[in-house]
């Protein structure tokens, strides 16, 4: 790092006088963005209820014949597919009847990894011959998901042709089939690992089936069991989600297995509705979480590749789920062209990110205000926007619920300048388990923090509690310098009821995407403040690789991007005797690794009737 840089991050004496007075005067640049004192309402908000979730009506059972109708009844209600197929021959024997070739691809790295003797999961590596294969292993959740799940086999068939890898996936089920008999408690009988490891199996059958009769016997076995127990425990998933892996699998069963138009129109029934109540009106999975989308769209991509495989038309609704569930996942997507870090998820790499989006056929724009699965984003010049404007999702669609609400990420360029930690659903990998509550912590987010507490509360297995339950927002264009600029105001009440006060953040982007203004304020939420003060912090996690450094009076900060620009940031005079510290941090990048970072705390007391505080980050070179 060159001298010029290190004086950049650390001014002192006349040199940072003379630069808060050329540059960032605090009288002009960072004065509050509300001018009053008392709460102000916001023009045009639209309350959004907790995980809010409005069943879109067009996905619903497919209306088909009288035939169809009665094979479907009788089939839910326990009669075999054979009877109802062809009820005076004797059952077929199980076979496949195509073979599927996926557009999806696998990492190439993990498949080489096994091919080694190892599992790859998020960056962790694991010998095959000491992982235990039991549903009841200790296993983390990244390695039970691989393990139970067969998610592996998409990245085993892209590292090399089927004939050098075919004996892999062959080993694998193995050991698989003889620590697994017969359907069981644990996590291998999760509705959502059965109907992942039945599609699995069935897309990728090549790597499974190619060698010794006995075992393709046995495999064959094993998909008509798997199919049978979710045709019975679909309907059991833990969340819509894992009720759409499920009824996924069963679908596809019906597709390659023999005497299956039963099962087939069973499943598609089933599949649309679950479709129809796991996402919001703007195609959100209502968990609320980028990975989440990416399962949901990779189900049904490999779900309509089983249905070329028999030479078959998939339901329209699935092309329409499809494209509708691809704007949203790229409203999060940074100026690296990765995803931001929300609700559990890490920085998903771009190029896993494009290969989804190739996959899925669907060539869309970001969608900007998506206010049903609480995400707004603002593009100006090079500069990215993406604030979280909604409550936590519901408990019963939490996977790795966060307390989130009102943080935000910007990037310029390519660099990541704020961010969010993310990456507790990675948690398992190279990042500890030990962590995972952590990182979904309020503390763990570019935003404010009340008195140390979580705006909601975190609760074990991915849950959340209390907390926010309202959330207003309002977004509007406004002049500066002439042009136009993105403001976005947003309010919650996740404080509320601990400690009388409301959260509104308000940001301000400006045309050239160099300058965003900010302000964080805390209103009394009923007609008269409590008495006394409070501690607050208001959290900036810097992207990985910025350098930081805090002008004297701790009121500003210079930060050295590795890309070679230079942004400041500095407090407002309105911000009373708050301060800027500097404290470690860390982020989780889209492979599961922490990555050791740092971040702004803007701390001070403030009265428990309210307080404001006025910031601005902006370009200086």
């Amino acid at each position: 790092m060159t001298d010029t840089a290190r004086t950049l991050l650390r001014p002192s004496g006349e040199d940072r006088a003379a630069d808060d007075a050329s540059a960032l005067p605090l009288t002009s640049e960072a004065e509050p963005l509300v001018k009053e004192s008392a709460p102000v309402p916001l023009p045009d908000a639209i309350p959004l209820e907790p995980g809010r979730a409005l069943v879109l009506s067009d996905f619903q059972a497919p209306r088909t014949g009288a035939v169809d109708s009665v094979l479907r009844w009788a089939y839910r209600i326990g009669v075999p597919g054979s009877v109802l197929s062809a009820p005076l021959r004797k059952p077929l024997a199980p076979r496949l009847l195509g073979t599927v070739a996926s557009p999806l691809q696998g990492e190439r790295v993990a498949g080489m990894a096994l091919r080694a003797g190892q599992f790859l999961v998020h960056g962790l590596k694991a010998p095959i011959d000491k992982v235990d294969f039991a549903s009841s292993a200790p296993l983390t959740p990244p390695f039970l998901r691989a393990v139970h799940g067969f998610t592996w086999l998409r990245d085993l068939a892209a590292c090399a042709p089927r004939e050098e890898c075919k004996g892999v996936g062959e080993v694998l089920l193995k050991k698989w089939l003889a620590a697994n008999p017969e359907p069981a408690k644990g996590a291998a009988w999760t509705v959502e690992h059965a109907g992942l490891r039945l599609l699995a199996w069935l897309v990728h059958a090549p790597l499974i089936l190619s060698g010794e009769a006995k075992l393709r016997g046995k495999a064959l076995e094993a998909m008509e069991t798997t199919a049978r127990w979710l045709d019975r425990q679909v309907a059991r998933a833990e969340d819509r989600l894992g009720q759409v892996a499920g009824w996924s699998a069963v679908v596809a069963a019906g597709l390659l297995l023999p005497d299956g138009r039963p099962r087939r129109l069973y499943g598609e029934a089933g599949l649309l509705r679950a479709l129809g109540e796991l996402v919001s009106d703007d195609g959100g999975v209502l968990s609320r979480s980028p990975l989440a989308q990416i399962e949901a769209i990779g189900l049904l991509v490999d779900l309509k590749a089983c249905y070329a495989a028999v030479d078959r038309d998939p339901p329209a609704a699935l092309d329409t789920m499809i494209a509708l569930l691809v704007p949203p996942l790229l409203t999060l997507r940074m100026g690296d062209r990765g995803l931001g870090s929300w609700q559990g998820s890490g920085a998903t790499s771009a190029g896993q990110l494009d290969a989804v989006i190739a996959a899925s056929g669907v060539r869309a724009r970001p969608g900007k205000d998506m206010r049903h699965w609480g995400y707004q984003r603002v593009d100006a010049g090079k500069s990215v926007l993406v604030m979280d404007a909604a409550p936590p999702p519901r408990a019963r669609h939490a996977r790795f619920g966060c307390a989130s609400t009102l943080a935000f990420e910007l990037s310029h360029g390519e660099q990541r300048i704020i961010v969010n930690c993310g990456g507790s659903e990675l948690a398992g990998g190279q990042t500890p388990v030990r962590i995972e509550q952590g990182l979904r912590g309020t503390a763990a987010h570019s935003t404010l923090v009340l008195d140390d507490a979580n705006s909601t509360a975190i609760l074990i297995k991915g849950q959340i509690g209390k907390g926010v339950e309202e959330v207003d927002i309002a977004r509007s264009t406004v002049k500066q310098r002439g042009r136009d600029a993105t403001r976005l105001e947003a309010v919650h009440n996740g404080y509320a009821a601990r400690h009388g006060l409301m959260h509104r953040r308000i940001l301000l982007l400006s045309a050239d995407g160099e300058e965003l203004r900010g302000e964080d304020l805390l209103e009394p939420s009923g007609r008269k403040g409590q008495r006394g003060k409070i501690g607050f912090a208001i959290r900036f996690h810097l992207g990985h690789g910025i350098e930081a450094g805090l002008s004297e009076d701790r009121r500003g900060a210079g930060l050295a991007l590795p890309d070679g620009s230079y942004w400041q940031f500095r407090l407002g005079g309105d911000s009373g005797e708050a301060t800027i510290g500097l404290e470690d941090s860390l982020w989780v990048d889209g492979h599961g690794r922490p990555r050791a970072t740092r971040q702004l705390v803007v701390e001070g007391l403030t009265v428990r009737s309210g307080g404001r505080f006025p910031w601005l980050l902006r370009r200086m070179g």
